[in-house]
This record gives C-alpha cells, sequence and structure tokens, in this order.
C-alpha cells in the first residue's frame, strides 16, 4: 500500500536543475541502456524522463500516494514504462525475482531506516551480476535543516556505504564523491542559516552557473570530497 503523502518541496525545488541532473546521469548511463530497469523512489519522475526512453523496459516505484499518482499521469501512455504505488517491500511479491538488469535508487537510500535490508531486497530482484546504481548525500558533517526537512536518517562516508552494499551482497565497482561545489552551499544554508526550505531560485542559479564549472573540474579527476556520493556496485553471484 502506498504511505502517507510526501509533503516536501525540494522535488519542485530540483525539477529545473537539467545540468545537474544530465551530469548524474552520465555514470550510469551505459547501465541503463537497453536495460530491464527499477528505479525505486521514483518521486515525480524528473530523472526517469531523462532515461526511461534507452531502456527496455522500466518498473518505477514510489511510496507515497501524491507522488505515485503524479508518476502514474506523467508515465501511463509509454506502454515500457510501468508505475507501482507502494513501498518496495510492498511492490516485490509483484515482481520476478532476478529479472532486473538494474536498479536504480537517486537521493533514497538515506530516507530508509534500514538500509542494509532495502539493500537485500534488491539483491534479491537483480539478475546476477546486475548494476546497482547508487546516489546519496555524503559528509555527516553537513547534516542540518534541510536533511532534517526531508527526513534523511544520515549522510552516508564512503567507507560507511561500501560497508553496506558490501554487506548485502554486492561487490562495488566505482564509488566516487560528487558535486564538490556543493559542500559549501549546502552546509552555509543548512548548518549556518538553518534554512527551512529549498530555495527554487538559488537551485536553478546552481544549475545554470555553477554546476557547468563543477562538472568540468569533476570530468578532469575525482574530488577529494563532495556534497553526494555516488556508487556502482554489482549483485555477487
Amino acid at each position: 500500500m502506498p504511505s502517507r503523502p510526501y509533503e516536501g518541496q525540494d522535488l519542485e525545488a530540483l525539477a529545473d536543475m537539467r545540468r545537474y541532473q544530465n551530469w548524474l546521469l552520465e555514470s550510469f548511463r551505459t547501465r541503463l541502456k537497453g536495460r530491464r530497469v527499477l528505479e525505486v523512489g521514483a518521486g515525480i519522475g524528473n530523472l526517469s524522463e531523462r532515461y526511461v526512453d534507452e531502456t527496455s523496459e522500466a518498473v518505477l516505484v514510489e511510496p507515497a500516494e501524491n507522488l505515485a499518482a503524479r508518476l502514474r499521469d506523467r508515465f501511463g501512455g509509454r506502454r515500457h514504462v510501468r508505475t507501482m504505488a507502494g513501498s518496495l517491500a510492498a511492490v516485490t511479491p509483484y515482481l520476478a525475482p532476478a529479472s532486473f538488469d538494474s536498479c536504480i535508487l537517486i537521493n533514497v537510500l538515506e530516507h530508509v531506516e534500514d538500509d542494509k535490508d532495502m539493500l537485500l531486497q534488491l539483491r534479491a530482484l537483480l539478475k546476477p551480476n546486475g548494476a546497482l546504481l547508487l546516489f546519496v548525500p555524503a559528509l555527516p558533517f553537513l547534516y542540518g535543516t534541510l536533511d532534517a526537512l526531508v527526513n534523511h536518517h544520515r549522510r552516508y562516508t564512503k567507507s560507511s556505504l561500501w560497508s553496506v552494499v558490501g554487506e548485502a551482497g554486492f561487490s562495488v565497482h566505482h564509488l566516487r564523491y560528487f558535486d564538490v561545489l556543493g559542500v559549501i552551499p549546502w552546509f552555509v544554508a543548512g548548518r549556518v542559516l538553518r534554512r527551512s526550505r529549498f530555495d527554487e531560485t538559488a537551485a536553478r542559479l546552481y544549475d545554470r552557473f555553477v554546476v557547468p564549472v563543477g562538472a568540468m573540474l569533476e570530468r578532469m579527476g575525482e574530488p577529494p570530497l563532495g556534497k553526494n556520493l555516488l556508487c556502482i556496485a554489482n549483485a555477487v553471484g
């Protein structure tokens, strides 16, 4: 069954960050093209819209009832896209085990109290050597009002993410920091100014002027830290 409605406005704040979303998908795209993909926590489909037509089939799962309705309206006309309302545990009985080539979670795992249990569920749905594609918030010292606003249980370190992914039966292929230029703005907004909502104007300006610079720098070399962590792992066995 779908969960209670999601009342945050961060999805709308991030909806117009097209450069940011494309930059994020650069690292995942080869694991999505032509494959059967499961996305958990698809929200209103901002990111899904950018890759689903490259897949052979996409299953989009969203637990919040109000977001699931918008997701269904958005993708209802595409025969290769299936939307499902409910938690991963609730929809798993309707999904064949070991049937997906890739599972993608963008800013989802940090919302789950038992992250290892969710990863174990995903492991069971992936084919052997199937790809787990994760994007999570990084650096615990950045945890502030904006994290609390959207019910983040944690921000990850490289070692904590590597550990929980490995314990769930995955082999980490690639793990790196992402968005080094976002560290200071997030710290200022959430720890210094203690903002209680996402600033849509600031998000658009960041996307237009900062993201192209950050993407260029990070293509030249991995940053020593970043606002997020990007992980690609493979199901063992």
